[in-house]
């Protein structure tokens, strides 16, 4: 069993920044790779960044790349997401996942194992 907790989320004007953060623990932490999903009202949960065991390589949905940066600390078992330039269509509530299956980074919502219980991302315009 996995246990994630996100912090870091709030209300931000367009153009500013904000960082999450996402702790684990239960399971050895770079057993897994590691991903952020966010989901609007009315919308689906979509896939945001995803970040390799290791942490040596990161991926990026077209709407935040350039903006966002994901990273891990195996050692401290977190792993972050700086999120610069917001935008209103940043809005949303955000998840963290693990996914424990063999290979790299999958976008797919449904092939994560654990989930943690989401903070919420406001940006005005």
């Amino acid at each position: 069993q996995v246990q994630l907790v996100e912090s870091g989320g709030g209300l931000v004007q367009a153009g500013g920044f904000l960082r999450l953060s996402c702790a684990a623990s239960g399971r050895t932490f770079n057993n897994y790779a590691m991903a952020w999903f966010r989901q609007a009202p009315g919308k689906e949960r979509e896939f945001v960044a995803g970040i390799t065991r290791s942490g040596d390589t990161a991926y990026y949905a077209d709407s935040v790349k350039g903006r966002f940066t994901m990273s891990r600390d195996n050692a401290k078992n977190t792993v972050t997401l700086q999120m610069n330039r917001l935008q209103p269509e940043d809005t949303a509530v955000y998840y963290c996942a693990a996914d424990f299956r063999l290979g790299g980074v999958t976008t797919t919502t449904s092939l994560y194992d654990y989930w943690g219980q989401g903070t919420q991302v406001t940006v005005s315009s």
